[in-house]
């Protein structure tokens, strides 16, 4: 894991730190390919440089968020705003993260992306990738 985002999770409250470190070891272990970083702020997840997955600590609690996460067409992610393809769940105690869903999710991040990483050079244009 990276250093940076092993500090992050030490940085939260005890039950918030028992909440992002399943969430990391679980996408490290899932995701072992993909880079992880602090990006704007808190942990994320990259595949060829593009964000997958990522959490951060908000009012409502730990949210974690997949970038592409609207195709997932999974009922437990809340899908947020028409204009991008994130959708997140909120978590407020280790024992509600059901690594199941969760071991799903991620796999289904590795073939569902939207191309985030150029998003800019394309002017806000959200393009699918064919993976």
């Amino acid at each position: 894991m990276n250093p940076h985002v092993a500090q992050y999770n030490l940085e939260q409250s005890e039950t918030d730190q028992q909440i992002t470190q399943i969430l990391a070891d679980t996408i490290d272990l899932y995701l072992s390919n993909a880079e992880n970083k602090i990006w704007h702020g808190h942990p994320v997840w990259f595949l060829n440089g593009n964000p997958i997955v990522g959490y951060s600590k908000q009012k409502k609690g730990i949210r974690l968020m997949f970038w592409s996460g609207a195709d997932f067409e999974e009922d437990d992610l809340d899908v947020k705003g028409p204009k991008f393809k994130d959708a997140s769940i909120f978590y407020h105690s280790p024992d509600a993260i059901d690594t199941v869903k969760l071991k799903r999710w991620l796999a289904k991040s590795e073939r569902i992306q939207w191309d985030y990483k150029n998003i800019v050079k394309r002017k806000g244009q959200l393009v699918k990738l064919d993976l």
